[in-house]
C-alpha cells in the first residue's frame, strides 16, 4: 500500500511527528501504532521507533510540542493585548485548533512526564499563563498569582474540554472563541 503522505529527504523526525498529530486527531491515542505512523509517513516501519523509542516516546514529543505550542500562542496574545482574557481566549483557541495535542498533554499517563523537553515546555506554558495573572493582580487587589492562575487556569481549561467534548448548551453558538470570552468575561467583571 502507498503512502498517504510520502516522506522526501528531509527532517524525518518531524515528518513522523506531524503524522503522530494526524493519527492523533483522527483516532486519539489508544489506536495510535508506530507501524502505521511510518506507512503515513513514507519511511520504513522501525523509523518511528529510531527517532522515537516506542509510543510513550512519541507522545513524549506530542506533548513537548503541544506545551511550545501553548506557550508561543499564550504569549503572543499576551503580547499582542497585554489581556488577561484574551490569553483565556487564546487558550480555548489553542485547544480547538491543536485538539491532538491538547488531549495528549494533560495525559501523563501517555508518556514520560519527566522528561526533559517535556518539563520546559511545561514550565514556558506555566510562565505565560501565570504572566497573563501577574497582569491582572498587580493592578487591582485579589488573590496571590498562584491561586489565582490555578483558577484562571481550570476556567479555560475545564471550557476548552467541555467545548470539544461537545458538553456545553447549544444556546452558546459555534465559535469557541466568542463563548469563552463571554464565559471568561463574567469572573473579570468588577462589582
Amino acid at each position: 500500500m502507498p503512502p498517504d503522505r510520502p516522506y522526501h529527504h528531509g527532517d524525518l523526525r518531524q515528518a513522523v511527528l506531524a503524522a503522530a498529530v494526524d493519527a492523533l486527531t483522527e483516532s486519539g491515542p489508544a489506536r495510535l501504532s508506530l507501524r502505521d505512523l511510518a506507512r503515513r509517513a513514507g519511511v520504513s516501519h522501525a523509523a518511528p521507533a529510531h527517532h522515537f523509542g516506542d509510543k510513550a516516546g512519541l507522545l513524549t514529543a506530542v506533548a513537548a510540542e503541544g506545551y511550545n505550542l501553548l506557550a508561543d500562542t499564550l504569549t503572543a496574545a499576551q503580547q499582542r493585548t497585554a489581556d488577561f482574557l484574551d490569553v483565556g481566549v487564546a487558550y480555548v483557541r489553542f485547544a480547538v485548533d491543536h485538539r491532538a495535542h491538547f488531549e495528549v498533554m494533560f495525559r501523563p499517563d501517555l508518556y514520560h512526564p519527566d522528561d526533559p523537553a517535556v518539563a520546559a515546555a511545561r514550565q514556558r506554558a506555566a510562565d505565560a499563563l501565570y504572566g497573563g495573572v501577574r497582569s491582572v493582580t498587580a493592578t487591582r487587589r485579589g488573590p496571590d498569582i498562584p491561586l489565582a492562575g490555578i483558577a484562571a487556569w481550570s476556567l479555560v481549561h475545564g471550557f476548552a474540554t467541555l467545548w470539544l467534548n461537545h458538553a456545553l448548551p447549544p444556546g452558546l453558538g459555534d465559535d469557541p472563541q466568542a463563548a469563552a470570552r463571554a464565559v471568561a468575561a463574567i469572573m473579570f467583571r468588577t462589582p
